[in-house]
């Protein structure tokens, strides 16, 4: 799968993900570290999902109806472990159409999903 990081996601996660085989490119490789996170969404949209440790993109999402899959990582440094498990659990479980068309908020052990609104 093809990930866009936010610069607030840690780069052991975006290692995590080049080790799983997807493709995650920083905001800072795209020359986004200091974009509105519309304008991270927008980019998002065209050709990736979403990770991020900001949780403000919720409600963009959601109340602003801005449709792009987000997966939300809740976690600090002491639990990061504990978390790439869990989203590598989840990409396991879902397809990638199926992460595309959602919210998912990822923490170590569990994770929720939530599917966006239709278009």
């Amino acid at each position: 799968m093809k990930f866009l990081a936010d610069q607030d996601v840690y780069a052991a996660t975006v290692s995590f993900l080049k080790e799983l085989g997807h493709d995650p490119v920083t905001a800072s490789q795209l020359n986004l570290s200091q974009a509105t996170d519309i304008s991270l969404l927008q980019e998002a949209q065209r050709r990736r999902i979403l990770i991020t440790r900001d949780r403000d993109f919720g409600a963009l999402v959601f109340v602003k109806s801005i449709r792009v899959g987000v997966i939300y990582l809740r976690a600090l440094p002491k639990s990061l472990d504990a978390m790439h498990r869990e989203l590598q659990r989840v990409l396991g479980l879902y397809s990638e159409d199926q992460i595309v068309n959602a919210f998912i908020v990822v923490q170590p052990e569990r994770h929720r999903i939530r599917k966006l609104p239709a278009q």
